[in-house]
């Protein structure tokens, strides 16, 4: 099957329209200097009181933040009342109320395909992805404990990634849900990030490429009538296997999340990747109403230069027009740089940036904000 056949079957993600990407077609910010929305992630701790919420948004409203988003859902146990995750202590509905009060829009940070829950890990292991060795990440977890990641292709992953949005989507006075995690794990790591696990990735290494779980390799078969694991070419070689990987992400994003969150009235919103390839996340094919690409410079050995060439070049891709928001990693940010990493956003088409993470304010750079 050639590639036209392929994507005229697969369907998913809208493959054939690249070519009416028309680069220039933004029309949220134009022109150096314009005015930049301002956002911030924030980690909440489990026994923080309504008053710290007014007395923290309050401080976020003098520096001209725009928006919080609150990480209520870090693949253990939900911080909100939840009738479909393990429910630890109720976060989320403090920071709504505080926001009100204090002009904050408030959106809701989930990760997404990590579940680190052992109820699940131990009941429902067929949900987990299956690197090209045949090892399940619940087990064999690639880099770190924690990225036991589930297959977007299984029905039932599917059907609980609808309900954990559903239920978020529902909740009064929410302005967003935001995407965390919405990927496969890396097959290649930014090479910052190489030698803190020994490693040197210069070239997709079978043990960090996924998904190879029965359902994945039935699903490909069905569009392509290859058998991935029996082509003459090496899979990270196969084209037609890679997108079949990024389709399967935008599929659950487009077709199945999305649709839950605009049902319930709230904003959808992700963190994605600058070297989206390498987690198999095609966010320029996805639907969102804002993006918020990670631009964590260090991580690639880039210079602060890279945040702008990477911002032209993420919103030049876009297949749907909506506001980017320029991630900035503050922990590798001294007031000079982060003044430098602004300067150089405003000559670009992002609607603003967002600052990883609240903790990591300094005074200095508060100065600049």
């Amino acid at each position: 099957m050639d590639r036209r056949q392929f994507v005229k079957k697969m369907g998913w993600a809208g493959l054939g329209i690249a070519a009416l990407n028309i680069p220039g077609m933004y029309t949220f910010a134009t022109g150096a200097g314009h005015e930049l929305k301002k956002w911030v992630w924030i980690t909440p701790e489990a026994n923080e009181d309504p008053e710290f919420w007014k007395q923290k948004f309050a401080e976020l409203k003098k520096l001209g933040i725009h928006g919080a988003l609150i990480q209520v859902y870090a693949s253990h146990m939900a911080l909100y009342p939840s009738a479909v995750l393990p429910y630890e202590v109720n976060v989320l509905e403090p920071a709504i109320q505080a926001g009100k009060e204090t002009g904050i829009e408030v959106h809701a940070w989930m990760w997404t395909m990590p579940n680190n829950n052992p109820e699940y890990v131990k009941n429902h292991p067929n949900w987990y992805v299956v690197n090209r060795m045949g090892e399940p990440a619940h087990s064999h977890p690639a880099y770190v404990g924690y990225y036991k990641f589930m297959c977007p292709n299984q029905p039932e992953v599917q059907e609980f990634l609808r309900k954990n949005v559903r239920e978020l989507a529902a909740f009064g006075g929410l302005s967003g849900v935001h995407l965390d995690y919405i990927r496969f794990p890396d097959v290649i790591l930014a090479e910052a990030l190489q030698p803190k696990y020994n490693l040197v990735q210069d070239k997709e290494y079978p043990q960090f490429d996924y998904c190879y779980c029965e359902v994945c390799q039935q699903k490909y078969r069905e569009a392509t009538g290859q058998d991935i694991l029996k082509e003459g070419d090496l899979p990270e070689n196969n084209v037609m296997w890679r997108q079949f990987r990024y389709d399967s992400v935008t599929h659950l994003v487009n077709n199945i999340l999305l649709p839950e969150i605009k049902s319930g009235g709230k904003t959808a919103t992700a963190a994605v990747f600058p070297n989206w390839e390498s987690v198999r996340q095609q966010w320029s094919q996805w639907k969102l109403d804002a993006y918020f690409p990670m631009l964590y410079h260090n991580f690639y050995n880039a210079d602060l230069q890279w945040i702008g060439d990477q911002l032209n070049r993420q919103i030049g891709e876009l297949q749907h027009v909506a506001p980017v928001y320029a991630g900035l990693f503050l922990p590798a940010l001294d007031a000079s740089e982060f003044k430098s990493s602004i300067e150089i956003i405003s000559k670009t088409r992002a609607a603003g940036y967002s600052l990883f993470a609240y903790n990591n304010l300094s005074e200095d750079i508060k100065q600049l904000m």
